[in-house]
């Protein structure tokens, strides 16, 4: 039977759980650290799989009609807020901290477990796992499925999965000092990072808690952007992920400022380039989908591309857990 301890959500219709503190990691002097599964109270007639929802870096779970999405391919739905994120933000955490993408792994890793647990003890059965990873999440998400997958993973979904930074010659240049600079101020916020991509999500009517997604952005530190380069370095070394994965992006990449005619319309966070560099290379059964007109999040573009997104989703849902 699962242990956890369901209670009301802030979201209507859903529950959370603590999943308590990470077994180990680096840099736990900042408050206590914890994770929280959220799931779906509702679910499908036939529930056929288990859908896990992983955020990104100033993020949290909120998209609650991407998690209706996937109960409509017979999933029941889960989120993950990891460590330092939204329902896990503890006192004194410095958000979004990491020091090794493996912390990001680790709790990928429990969620998933935990979310197929629950199912089982709700009554489904051994069900096969889908994942769905946003930016960081997704970059986590991929070194996690090809070093230790859950048994039950049986699909990857990488939306808009930070492989690559749209970066300056300067910027790129000053990068390759953040690695020393890690070893010994990792917390150090190195980037102050505004963020005009989330300011414009709030203008275009998506509503979310602004203490967990902040418009003023969140301060890269150096052990954030050195663990996050050396995993993105490793991701285009080529992976072996062993389940279909697909690889969703906007159509192209351009300037994080709201004087962009196109901020509403293109990635304005990663490089969509990259994206395309290293996707053939994840593994041997890899899906690229490029939709026009989508945004970073692209289950939070404008109406059209959204939809072509979420019903691309549903498609490969249907696929993996046929």
């Amino acid at each position: 039977m699962s242990t956890l301890t369901w209670a009301p959500d802030l979201l209507d219709g859903y529950e959370a759980a603590d999943l308590g503190a990470p077994a180990a990691g680096p840099g736990q002097d900042d408050g206590p650290l914890t994770r929280t599964l959220v799931r779906r109270t509702a679910v499908p007639d036939r529930v056929r799989g288990v859908a896990l929802i992983v955020h990104g870096y100033n993020d949290y779970f909120f998209a609650t009609h991407l998690a209706d999405a996937m109960a409509q391919s017979g999933c029941a739905v889960y989120a993950v807020d990891m460590r330092r994120a939204g329902r896990s933000l503890r006192d004194g955490n410095q958000a979004h901290h990491i020091g090794h993408i493996d912390e990001l792994g680790e709790d990928i890793a429990d969620a998933a477990a935990a979310a197929v647990a629950d199912a089982a003890a709700r009554g489904f059965g051994s069900l096969p796992l889908v994942v769905h990873a946003h930016s960081t999440g997704g970059l986590a998400a991929t070194i996690w499925a090809h070093d230790r997958p859950d048994p039950a993973l049986a699909g990857l979904i990488l939306d808009g999965p930070l492989f690559g930074l749209p970066l300056s010659a300067w910027q790129a240049a000053a990068m390759r000092i953040v690695p020393t600079l890690a070893r010994f101020q990792p917390r150090r916020v190195v980037v102050p990072a505004p963020s005009p991509y989330t300011t414009g999500l709030r203008e275009r009517g998506w509503d979310f808690d602004t203490a967990w997604k902040r418009p003023e952005g969140v301060g890269a530190t150096a052990g954030w952007l050195a663990a996050t380069l050396a995993a993105r370095t490793r991701v285009a070394g080529g992976l072996g992920i062993r389940v279909p994965v697909l690889v969703a992006s906007a159509d192209s990449t351009g300037p994080d400022r709201l004087d962009n005619p196109r901020h509403g319309s293109q990635d304005t966070v990663v490089d969509v380039a990259a994206i395309e560099r290293v996707a053939a290379g994840l593994g041997s059964d890899v899906e690229r989908l490029v939709v026009p007109g989508s945004i970073h999040d692209l289950a939070l573009s404008a109406d059209e591309p959204r939809e072509r997104y979420l019903d691309a989703v549903r498609v490969f849902v249907d696929k993996v857990l046929e």
